[in-house]
């Protein structure tokens, strides 16, 4: 009784992760806590997940990596890998992430070169954005630490007394894979959208929403009369006046106080209502707010505003800016932006103050898309330093004569004694949602076993894949992994799915690295949805893309990646019995 319990709590789990209205954090949190008040995970196993060493190993890699992505080297291969032919600049991009994405945090790769691109004006960004995230994905499963999912399925190795995942031990699969799905999106990515540098904001324009300041010499007179009918470059839309819509707006509309407009248009020319007196953005004076600089920034995956609204923080005392416009993909957000929840990806445009640069969480919050804002970067000197100091952190790994944890801990604090890194940004970009879900996650595995359930579904798996044998088993728990990453985070993903390959593994009585490994790659196998990892979500609104772009793009490129994968693992990682 006490398996299927566990089982319905594990579904309902997946169902509040699909919703996405609460953080996996705070889910994976709770799920650990009424594990231990069951009594299915002891305290002290409780409080060992949390500082499990390949967990402990994970978070000094993002520490490590904030210093990394701010090297020299990341815009130097971005400014020679774009130019050429669309093809061959596709190839060298697709070539460099891959490599980067290998050793460097994918998202801070995506991220560096996602504004690169979308500054650009020789290629579409849409042609070159979605094989930019596909790219991260397939340098992250050629090295243990090319993504934190990796890690994360290493950690639940070394828990369950296996041995753990070596540096390159994915290669022999993750290299094959890489080169095969690159060849492959070559020739998908002429599927894309070609959204032109300079069009795209024409084709899915932003949204301004300005409200009718009480006593505003606009009050009591028509839309004719104030001269909002034929601005320059912009369209009142609709009017939000005490709970109702009034839309299509007439000329002869009569403005009263409190009235909320929605314009839309080109966003060089939202500039045209400086000049209108006692309109109000988001609390501010338009004459004000639109005096100032605009800045284009994507919400990041660690941002604080998910799922959060404008009017539910105090936006621009947090960054001296305000917004003036929301972008979700190529989705028109229109009406009380205010209200609409926030979501990793989304666009914002952004009138900033003269202090907006000078805020210490811009990097935890955006990634910024301009070139009005360029983060400061390492010198030459330092870049070598650094890089220099990770591979040998790396060589020492590899060659077993340092751990890996070990010799990351020595790094850091190379780092932070020569102020490559602050106490202040560690603080600020700690990856404290990570180490939360990572750890309750290492929890749950502890009580999916205890309470029979891993076992039981072990043997569901059995049954199923009777007539196939071990090898169907192990498609089994791909497909499954799969199924996940592409419902759910990838590191979510890989946790649920890793004590049932543990557990499939045993009952067949085989080697459970091929099943160890698999979890790892089927983790990383989101391909299709854009809702299931971070990069994708990073390149949605800049590219403009619908979701099915990313279906049209993927599908082939997700066949690809699981065909080599089945058909290389149990080569190189032999179903023998164990």
């Amino acid at each position: 009784m006490t398996a299927y319990l566990t089982l319905a709590s594990i579904a309902l789990l997946l169902g509040l992760l699909i919703h996405g209205r609460w953080p996996a954090s705070v889910l994976f949190s709770l799920w650990a806590l009424a594990y231990h008040l069951a009594g299915l995970v002891d305290q002290k196993s409780l409080l060992a997940s949390y500082t499990n060493p390949a967990l402990v190993t994970v978070i000094l890699l993002l520490v490590v990596s904030l210093v990394l992505e701010r090297s020299v080297l990341i815009e130097r291969v971005t400014h020679r890998v774009l130019s050429g032919p669309e093809s061959w600049a596709s190839f060298k991009l697709m070539t460099a992430t891959t490599a980067l994405s290998a050793f460097l945090n994918n998202t801070a790769v995506v991220g560096i070169l996602m504004g690169s691109i979308s500054r650009q004006k020789l290629i579409a960004p849409s042609r070159l954005l979605i094989p930019l995230s596909y790219s991260a994905i397939l340098g992250g499963v050629t090295t243990l630490v090319g993504t934190s999912t990796n890690l994360v399925v290493n950690a639940f190795a070394i828990d369950n007394h296996l041995p753990p995942i070596g540096m390159f031990q994915l290669s022999w699969v993750g290299v094959p894979v890489a080169l095969a799905c690159m060849g492959v999106m070559l020739v998908t990515a002429r599927w894309l959208p070609r959204h032109l540098p300079g069009e795209a904001d024409n084709q899915q324009p932003y949204f301004l929403e300005a409200r009718v300041a009480p006593g505003a010499p606009l009050v009591g007179r028509s839309i004719e009369v104030n001269g909002l009918r034929h601005l320059d470059g912009l369209f009142l839309l609709e009017i939000e006046r005490q709970g109702h819509l009034i839309s299509p707006v007439g000329p002869e509309e009569i403005l009263q106080a409190g009235d909320v407009l929605l314009f839309t248009g080109d966003v060089n020319k939202f500039q045209t209502l400086h000049h209108v007196r006692g309109l109000e953005v988001f609390g501010t004076r338009s004459d004000a707010l639109l005096g100032s600089n605009q800045v284009e920034v994507i919400i990041a995956s660690t941002s604080e505003l998910a799922n959060k609204t404008l009017r539910e923080v105090d936006f621009r005392t947090m960054f001296d800016a305000g917004v003036m416009g929301i972008r979700r993909g190529d989705k028109r957000l229109t009406g009380q932006l205010g209200r609409i929840p926030l979501k990793v990806g989304d666009a914002l445009l952004l009138a900033v103050g003269a202090d907006f640069a000078q805020h210490h969480n811009l990097d935890r919050n955006f990634h910024v898309l301009g070139d009005t804002l360029v983060r400061p970067q390492l010198s030459g000197g330092q870049s070598a330093l650094a890089l220099g100091g990770f591979a040998l952190a790396i060589a020492a790994s590899v060659t077993e004569r340092v751990d890996l944890l070990t010799s990351l801990m020595l790094l850091m604090v190379v780092f932070l004694a020569t102020r490559l890194l602050t106490l202040g940004e560690v603080r600020r970009r700690f990856p404290f949602e990570l180490l939360m879900v990572i750890g309750s996650a290492l929890a749950l595995a502890k009580g999916i076993e205890s309470s029979g359930a891993a076992q039981l579904l072990a043997g569901w798996m059995r049954q199923l894949f009777d007539g196939t044998g071990v090898y169907g088993g192990l498609v089994g728990v791909y497909l499954l992994t799969l199924l996940l990453t592409e419902l759910v985070t990838n590191n979510a993903a890989a946790a649920l799915a890793f004590p049932i390959g543990l557990a499939t593994a045993r009952a067949f009585g085989v080697d459970p690295t091929a099943f160890v490994l698999i979890v790892a790659y089927g983790a990383s196998a989101g391909f299709l949805i854009p809702f299931g990892y971070q990069t994708h979500l990073m390149v949605m609104s800049p590219g403009h893309y619908r979701v099915t772009d990313f279906f049209r793009a993927g599908l082939p490129v997700s066949i690809t990646y699981s065909v080599v994968v089945l058909m290389l693992t149990p080569i190189f990682f032999p179903l023998t019995v164990g």
